[in-house]
């Protein structure tokens, strides 16, 4: 036949958790996380469309630079996590579930950090918790790699 086969994936029992986590989760993990920002527009008169403050022209830009920046952060590896997170749960739903809770809380930990304009900014976004983050992407790379070799039968 000149058309492939259709693969049949089944679905993990566990893997509503991964929905839950990695889907569920990031939207109510960014949305706090937004309205930080929003407080923060607001306590350092910061007005939109301005994404980012301008030094010189805001008085305290810098504070609420680090507010948005700790939030954009998460953006700059949400895709990347999400995906490995909906795959690798294929293979191990509970791993990635605790994963994706690793990397939301880390996200919200690395713009608590990061917001901390009594820390040094070089080191302040993992000082609270921020790394956390980057064990969860870990994870679920692994939990990828590892669905991709029962894959391809290695």
């Amino acid at each position: 036949s000149i058309y492939p086969t259709m693969v049949a994936i089944d679905i993990p029992e566990n893997y509503g958790y991964v929905v839950l986590t990695t889907l569920v989760g990031q939207f109510f993990v960014s949305f706090s996380m937004g309205g930080n920002v929003i407080v923060a527009r607001k306590k350092y008169n910061v007005p939109i469309p301005n994404l980012y403050a301008t030094p010189g022209q805001h008085k305290e830009a810098d504070a609420f630079n680090r507010v948005q920046r700790g939030h954009q952060s998460m953006f700059e590896t949400l895709g990347a996590f999400t995906g490995l997170a909906l795959v690798g749960g294929l293979k191990n739903p509970i791993t990635c579930s605790i994963c994706s809770a690793l990397y939301l809380g880390g996200c919200y930990l690395f713009q608590v950090g990061y917001s901390d304009i009594k820390l040094d900014v070089a080191d302040a976004r993992y000082k609270k918790g921020g790394w956390l983050k980057w064990v969860g992407l870990l994870g679920v790379m692994g939990c990828s790699i590892n669905f991709a070799g029962s894959v391809n039968k290695w």
